[in-house]
């Protein structure tokens, strides 16, 4: 069975209860061990449950092939459904998933936790195939979603956020599901006997921001979406709290770095394909959708030429004694003026 992306809440809530065995798998790692507990604990409630509860490295599966058609098999000494969590687990899973399909009665859940399987792969291939079987992907959380996760955690903690803090930790989130649920729980924890029950942005920036990190990443914003004033204003809130030039310069070029990157994958127009291809990258939220408005505003000569700009701008910091900081702004300026002018023109047409 292949779970589509907008079905993945309504099969965690009430799994069909034909299935046998659940292949979770996706490019988020925190998402994926946490729908694979969610559904081992639709099974059992106490994964710590040792009648009822087997865990199995997937290579072991290479050598015992038959291993989950019998756990599958096996009926509980005290009871009650048990479950087998193969973790991690891979292609060589697929002739013990085989067995699982073939085998006879039996009533344990098989979860099976897995890394970014393609479309070709072969356990992903089974998985989404076979009646008894499901394919769980596991990607990262859209803009929506993440607001979603973030207010329901403070509602349960009877708390509200206010709307430009809520924002700014959407903007800082959503690489791994697991991260997330950190972060927010800091957050919660930080809230603890606050008589203010909003979460403001205040409070947001005191436990989820790194502020020399926040000011670099608002100036690289402004900066290549061609904002001159947003930056004017970022360069001072950078410089002011002692903001490193050549820190700075260095993050525009590491910034340029992957936009060439992946506008060079992406010659044919197909994007996401290029972003998959590239690692280290924004994998999802405001940040990612961000990173996509740049790669539209800047072709890929611009950005040859960008690059090349940056690279002087930061040999100029080092050998000729003029200002930094007054390098820096002047390297950001430039860079600021010429998205700003392929905005315009574009508009334009």
């Amino acid at each position: 069975m292949k779970i589509e992306p907008r079905q993945v809440e309504a099969f965690l809530k009430k799994p069909d209860a034909a299935i046998r065995g659940v292949v979770v798998y996706g490019n988020d790692e925190g998402l994926v061990a946490e729908r694979a507990t969610a559904l081992a604990k639709m099974a059992c409630a106490d994964l710590n449950d040792p009648f009822r509860v087997v865990d199995i490295a997937g290579d072991a599966l290479k050598a015992d092939p038959a291993r989950l058609a019998d756990e599958f098999s096996a009926q509980s000494l005290m009871g009650g459904r048990r479950v087998v969590r193969v973790r991690p687990a891979g292609e060589e899973s697929v002739a013990a998933l085989e067995n699982l399909v073939a085998a006879g009665a039996g009533d344990a859940l098989i979860v099976l936790e897995a890394g970014n399987l393609t479309p070709r792969s072969a356990l992903r291939t089974l998985a989404e195939t076979e009646a008894c079987l499901a394919a769980l992907p596991c990607y990262p959380d859209s803009v929506e979603a993440l607001e979603g996760l973030v207010e329901s955690a403070a509602r349960a903690a009877g708390l509200g956020v206010a709307a430009d803090a809520l924002d700014w930790i959407v903007e800082r989130l959503g690489g791994d599901r697991g991260q997330t649920r950190s972060e927010i729980d800091k957050l919660l924890l930080y809230k603890t006997g606050d008589t203010n029950t909003t979460i403001t942005l205040d409070d947001a920036v005191a436990v989820l921001g790194d502020t020399a990190a926040v000011g670099i990443d608002n100036v690289i914003a402004a900066t290549f979406g061609g904002d001159v004033a947003a930056l004017d204003r970022a360069l001072d809130r950078v410089f002011a709290e002692g903001g490193n030039p050549v820190q700075l310069v260095r993050s525009l070029q590491r910034h340029a770095d992957q936009l060439h990157l992946v506008a060079s994958h992406a010659k044919g127009g197909n994007i996401e394909g290029a972003m998959f291809k590239a690692r280290g990258l924004p994998r999802g939220g405001p940040v990612r959708q961000r990173f996509e408005r740049h790669l539209h505003g800047w072709p890929l000569p611009r950005l040859s030429s960008a690059l090349s700009t940056i690279l002087a701008a930061e040999i100029e910091c080092k050998s000729t004694g003029l200002p930094d900081e007054a390098i820096a702004r002047r390297l950001c300026l430039r860079l600021a003026q010429f998205a700003r002018g392929t905005r315009e023109t574009r508009a334009r047409r």
